[in-house]
């Protein structure tokens, strides 16, 4: 299946002097800049009748602009009906509250039953759109909250909001050690020079930077509540390990469990059989792609996280009452 797109419009006397791909990304702001430099080789562009595939040229305003495209299905992926959290859906985007063990995107080692291929089924249109709407990812096993786009302009517009940290995202978290103040971690995260599945701290990474506060304090953990800037590959997690307080229960990035000295039963077997990051991303802020208004959204703590602090919260005043 592939959509047919027609328009066709004047170029506004504003645009005198600006090169022919500007002033369609001006005039089409609904499509990529990407999409549109597309059209532009393929031909699919006319000016005042004309096909132009020089992106440089200049305008001068008052030419009839006509694109004349076709925007194919993705039919790389199977719809599939596995149950989606819906917290929120209109006509051009979704909000889903993604559990644990559940990859977005198709990739290398799971070639379906992803948030993906939920997506086609629910929403069978959104194969129209690159990558099925999605414009920002959680790992496989980070719970919460995630925004996605059911039109081409929403989903442009989102990721223009993304890249200009218009979008803000908080997460919950629950990391090893005792912290005693919030604080930024700002530092460059690229693929890890010898483990090519990892993230690290390297120089050459792109920039990174990660917000977080002391939430609640344990004996030898801390419950955080962290914001991003930035949305790198595993930011949280890296960023993490980096100040030496690795996420609990973290398979990449958090070594062994470290139960403290004295820990109570219940602490020890939660914290040797947690399998998977002690991480959910709780709250999510953006201004609507279409309509401009601002949206908030949140998802409670999961019950294995709940069920964590609860413990590490016994634990501690089991321990300072025996102190006592």
């Amino acid at each position: 299946m592939a959509e047919k797109i027609l328009h066709q419009d004047l170029v506004p006397e504003s645009c005198l002097g600006k090169r022919f791909d500007q002033t369609l990304a001006e005039m089409f702001p609904e499509y990529s800049r990407s999409r549109l430099k597309e059209w532009i080789l393929a031909g699919s562009v006319t000016v005042n009748g004309v096909v132009l595939t020089k992106a440089r040229e200049k305008m001068y305003g008052g030419e009839n602009i006509s694109i004349s495209a076709e925007i194919e299905a993705d039919e790389r992926f199977e719809p599939q009906n596995i149950p989606l959290n819906i917290v929120y859906e209109d006509d051009d985007i979704l909000v889903i509250n993604k559990p644990a063990d559940l990859v977005v995107h198709p990739g290398a080692g799971n070639p379906d039953g992803t948030v993906l291929n939920a997506l086609l089924h629910h929403c069978p249109n959104i194969d129209l759109v690159p990558r099925a709407g999605i414009v920002h990812r959680l790992d496989k096993d980070t719970t919460g909250l995630m925004v996605v786009a059911k039109t081409i302009a929403a989903q442009t517009n989102l990721v223009e909001a993304l890249q200009a940290r218009e979008i803000t995202r908080e997460y919950e978290a629950i990391a090893n050690g005792q912290m005693t103040a919030g604080g930024i971690v700002d530092e460059p995260i690229g693929r890890h020079p010898s483990k090519r599945t990892h993230m690290a701290v390297t120089m050459g990474g792109r920039p990174s930077v990660t917000h977080y506060r002391v939430m609640e304090k344990f004996r030898a953990h801390t419950r955080l509540r962290l914001r991003l800037e930035t949305g790198r590959t595993h930011q949280i997690r890296v960023h993490m390990a980096h100040i030496t307080h690795p996420l609990v229960g973290d398979p990449v990035y958090g070594g062994r469990p470290r139960p403290p000295r004295n820990a109570t039963p219940e602490l020890a077997a939660i914290l040797r059989g947690f399998r998977r990051q002690a991480l959910h991303a709780a709250m999510l802020s953006l201004f609507h792609p279409i309509t401009g208004e601002q949206m908030t959204w949140t998802a409670d703590v999961p019950e294995d996280m709940v069920n964590l602090t609860n413990i590490l919260r016994a634990d501690t005043k089991q321990n300072a009452k025996d102190e006592y």
